[in-house]
């Protein structure tokens, strides 16, 4: 009985990782970003939540400069956030605090928080290269 011959099989596996490499490159790319603009929209949340419960807190809804502390601390993990405390009138990061009413009528501190993101890597049709986040945040006084 004749025995069977194989065929050399050693680049096979070079060659699949090759031609898939990119592919590979793209979706960590896709992550990598999504990751760091997931994480900035958390902290613009947490940041207008935080600012609006102190003020409403200390029942001083108009105070702009602690809603402004208090938002930039909370945005201290986050990328193209300045290490000094910036003026919050200006991107990356503008702070507005005032009061409003409630849906109860009764009066509430109102802070808006909106943050742009450190241009990434974009990727054409998917994911932008930079995104302003905006959010808006009412805690009753």
């Amino acid at each position: 009985m004749p025995r069977l011959r194989r065929g050399r099989r050693g680049g096979q596996s070079a060659v699949e990782f090759a031609l898939l490499a990119p592919w590979y490159i793209f979706l960590f790319i896709g992550a990598f970003d999504w990751g760091f603009f997931a994480h900035g929209l958390i902290s613009t949340e947490n940041a207008a939540r935080v600012a609006a419960m102190y003020n409403a807190w200390k029942n001083t809804p108009t105070d702009q400069n602690t809603a402004c502390r208090y938002a930039w601390m909370e945005l201290q993990t986050a990328v193209n956030v300045p290490s000094t405390l910036p003026s919050c009138s200006a991107l990356p990061i503008i702070v507005t605090a005032t009061q409003v009413n409630g849906p109860d009528g009764a009066g509430a501190a109102q802070v808006t928080v909106e943050y742009q993101t450190q241009q990434l890597i974009p990727i054409p049709g998917l994911i932008n290269g930079q995104y302003t986040f905006y959010r808006v945040v009412k805690m009753r006084i």
